[in-house]
């Protein structure tokens, strides 16, 4: 145990070394962490509970497990997901997201399953970077990019760049479920 103390503390040691984050700020950051982990009925040492520490971009993009153990995700060959394996995520309100990709280490691409109620409300419009790919399973989507509204069906996809405003809500009776992908 004394060994894995020291460990911890080298490492927080060298966060505040190299990048100017003091300890007492990691650990109010590790803190919420936990309590967010623990909200989501989330075990504390899973690799997808990111500790967002950076004051300047609000992300320090470091797994829990990997500044509680020292060690970072490593499935870095495949990762399955079975049917149901799923977790939720937090993304934007209003959105079901679900993780395809949770353990996965360093990913360059987020896949998640999207799940919308139907809505008559306007689709709430966002911008972040990369690209993104959009495929109706089922049901009927509207992807409102900029000033158009476009309709997409079950089978139907889209791939787009999400810098331009744009949101998705349901269209119909019935919910939708998209596989979105995204690339920041």
């Amino acid at each position: 145990m004394a060994a894995a103390n020291n460990e911890f503390f080298e490492a927080l040691s060298m966060l505040e070394h190299e990048r100017g984050i003091t300890a007492e700020y990691l650990i109010e950051k590790i803190k919420a962490a936990i309590v967010i982990a623990v909200k989501k009925n989330y075990e504390v040492e899973d690799d997808h509970v990111m500790v967002e520490i950076d004051p300047d971009t609000g992300k320090f993009n470091v797994a829990l497990t990997e500044i509680l153990t020292g060690t970072a995700p490593k499935l870095d060959t495949y990762h399955l997901v079975r049917r149901g394996e799923t977790e939720e995520v937090e993304r934007f309100p209003g959105y079901h997201y679900e993780d395809m990709a949770s353990r996965y280490a360093r990913k360059i691409m987020q896949p998640l399953l999207v799940i919308l109620d139907p809505c008559d409300e306007p689709a709430e419009l966002v911008c972040h970077d990369g690209q993104e790919f959009n495929y109706v399973l089922e049901g009927s989507l509207i992807l409102t990019f900029g000033d158009r509204d476009i309709q997409l069906n079950a089978g139907d996809s889209i791939y787009f760049n999400p810098t331009y405003p744009h949101g998705q809500r349901c269209n119909g009776d019935v919910p939708c479920k998209f596989i979105t992908i995204i690339a920041e």
